[in-house]
């Protein structure tokens, strides 16, 4: 078994200024690869490290997104009641 690469940490802090300058960045590892100019083990090594910190989830599809903070819903607030018919 191979140790996992070294991530910088220019490469992670370059990687988590993307994903905050651009809200909705949604990236394949192939397409972080060819972004970033990154070889695979060390795309995989870079994704799981911000995975791992809570800083991007992967999606059902292999995608990687931002960890956005969740906001409560006002569910009886007058504004968003529908008017009965």
């Amino acid at each position: 078994m191979t140790p996992e690469p070294t991530v910088s940490d220019d490469v992670l802090r370059r990687v988590q200024g993307e994903f905050l300058e651009m809200p909705g960045l949604r990236l394949t590892q192939p397409q972080a690869r060819r972004l970033w100019g990154l070889d695979p083990e060390m795309c995989a090594a870079l994704l799981r490290r911000l995975v791992d910190a809570r800083f991007l989830f992967e999606t059902r599809d292999g995608s990687f997104m931002r960890v956005e903070q969740a906001r409560p819903l006002k569910v009886n607030s007058p504004r968003n009641r529908i008017a009965a018919a």
